[in-house]
């Protein structure tokens, strides 16, 4: 094969490459989960409107956790079990039912929206150190006694939950 046919060659595999690679769509994991409530069986068997019921489950993703941080004049690290971040949400829901109309025909409605808010925690973590102290040169090498130390790491919760009611005409 000639340099030329082979440069020719290579342009168009790499343009079909690129074309291939910039249509194709990263695969992202979702937030949310949707949950649909099927009502329609019943709205047709007993002949009458029927709630419509969603909800949406979030997919818990963990962080890296902040590991031991060594500190001088302590033999074992700080967080020697560290706190572990976990970012998802609370469940969300959708909830439409119809509500008859007192002095007429036709149906009103009441609408609950909680859309799924966003959660960022942390867990427990604990924090411990000896009860000798590091090698002393004034002592020999050995190190001297000292009280024990015990910390508990404690959990975070932060979510800011939302909600909106509606009423209105039609179903």
């Amino acid at each position: 094969m000639k340099s030329t046919t082979r440069g020719t060659l290579a342009a168009v595999l790499t343009g079909v490459a690129a074309a291939v690679g910039a249509t194709a769509a990263p695969a992202v994991a979702a937030e949310t989960v949707p949950v649909p409530v099927p009502l329609d069986g019943v709205e047709r068997a007993l002949n009458v409107q029927t709630p419509k019921i969603a909800g949406q489950l979030p997919v818990p993703m963990p962080g890296s956790p902040d590991g031991p941080r060594y500190v001088e004049g302590r033999l074992l690290p700080e967080r020697a079990l560290p706190q572990l971040p976990v970012s998802a949400g609370l469940p969300g829901a959708d909830v439409h039912t119809p509500l008859p109309h007192v002095l007429g025909d036709g149906f009103d409605h009441l609408g609950v929206g909680a859309p799924a808010a966003d959660l960022r925690t942390l867990t427990p973590g604990l924090s411990l150190d000896t009860p000798l102290t590091p090698p002393n040169p004034d002592n020999f090498g050995l190190p001297e006694p000292k009280l024990p130390q015990v910390a508990v790491l404690t959990p975070l919760l932060q979510t800011v939950p939302g909600a909106n009611v509606v009423m209105g005409a039609g179903a």
